[in-house]
C-alpha cells in the first residue's frame, strides 16, 4: 500500500469530557486546536504524551544538537509515551476524539483516561497526511483484532464499500464488551469473549477455522504479540499469502510495557519478506 508523505504535528489537548461507551471502554473527548489534522486518517495511529502523576504540563522531546537524538529536557517530568489510534476529529468543535482499553491503572495510559479530570492535559502527536489503511481493489477482507485494535478495525469497516466482503474477528473481555460497529460491507463477524485478555490462543483458532475463498484478499491483523506471530505464521508460511495481502503488527507484548518492547515487535514484523 502507497503512503503519502507527511509531516507529524505535535498539539497539547485539554479533556473536554469522556464516556464509557462499554465497561470496558472508554471514549475521551479533547478540545484544543485540530487544524492541523483536518486530512489525517480516522484509524491511523498516533503517540500520546502522558504527563507523570502530579504534573499537569505536557514536555515534548527537543533534539539534541551533539547527539542527533530527540531527548526530554527535564527527566523528572518526562511523559510516559504510548501508542493508540484515534477515532475522529471535529474541525468545528476543535475536538479529538480517542478511544482508550480500560486495563484499570496497570498502565500509564488506562490510568490516565480513568483518573483525569476536565482541564487534564494530554499530548498528541500525529500524522497530518492521510495514510492508506487498506487496498481498496480487493473483494475480501480479514480483519482480526482484541479490544486495543477496535478504533482501527472499526473504521476500516465503516470505510468499506457495500460490494466488500470479509471475516472480522475480535476478542473483548466480557459480553458487554461487544459493541456495533457500523459497516455497509457484508462482513461476518465473530465476537470471542474471554476475561483473561492475555489469552488469545482462541483469535488464533478461530482465524485458522476461516474458510478463505479463492478471489482478491487482504488481512489486517493487530493484537498481542505471540498472536500476530502464529497468525502471521499461519496465513503467510501454510496459507501462503503474499506480503502485500496482509498487515500484521503487534499493539503490545504480554508482560512488556510498549517502550520495552518496541524492538521485539517491529523485528518480528520484519522477520517474513
Amino acid at each position: 500500500m502507497a503512503q503519502t508523505k507527511a509531516t507529524i504535528s505535535r498539539k497539547v489537548f485539554q479533556l473536554k469530557s469522556k464516556q464509557y461507551i462499554t465497561p470496558h471502554y472508554l471514549r475521551i473527548t479533547l478540545n484544543g486546536d485540530v487544524s492541523d489534522f483536518e486530512h489525517s486518517t480516522v484509524g491511523d495511529n498516533n503517540k500520546i504524551f502522558i504527563p507523570p502523576k502530579g504534573v499537569n504540563e505536557v514536555q515534548f522531546p527537543v533534539l539534541d544538537p551533539e547527539s542527533k537524538k530527540m531527548v526530554y529536557q527535564n527527566t523528572d517530568t518526562a511523559p510516559f509515551v504510548r501508542t493508540y489510534t484515534h477515532k475522529g476529529v471535529n474541525l468545528a468543535k476543535n475536538e479529538l476524539y480517542i478511544d482508550f482499553v480500560n486495563h484499570g491503572d496497570n498502565g500509564p495510559a488506562s490510568s490516565w483516561a480513568i483518573h483525569a479530570e476536565l482541564g487534564d492535559k494530554l499530548g498528541v502527536a500525529m500524522r497530518t497526511a492521510p495514510k492508506e489503511l487498506y487496498p481498496s481493489d480487493v473483494d475480501w477482507f480479514l480483519l482480526i483484532g482484541d479490544a486495543t485494535a477496535i478504533p482501527v478495525l472499526g473504521a476500516i469497516l465503516e470505510d468499506l464499500s457495500a460490494s466488500s466482503k470479509g471475516v472480522c474477528v475480535i476478542q473483548v473481555s466480557s459480553s458487554e464488551d461487544i459493541q456495533e460497529l457500523p459497516t455497509k460491507a457484508s462482513i461476518e463477524f465473530h465476537w470471542i469473549v474471554e476475561e483473561n485478555t492475555q489469552d488469545e490462543s482462541r483469535l488464533v483458532n478461530q482465524v485458522k477455522c476461516i474458510a478463505i475463498p479463492s478471489v482478491s484478499k487482504f488481512g489486517y491483523v493487530a493484537c498481542e504479540f505471540s498472536a500476530v506471530k502464529q497468525i502471521r505464521n499461519y496465513l503467510r508460511k501454510e496459507l501462503k499469502w503474499i506480503s502485500n495481502e496482509l498487515y500484521a503488527y503487534s499493539y503490545w507484548k504480554n508482560g512488556v510495557a510498549e517502550d520495552r518492547s518496541a524492538a521485539d515487535r517491529q523485528a518480528e514484523k520484519k522477520s517474513i519478506a
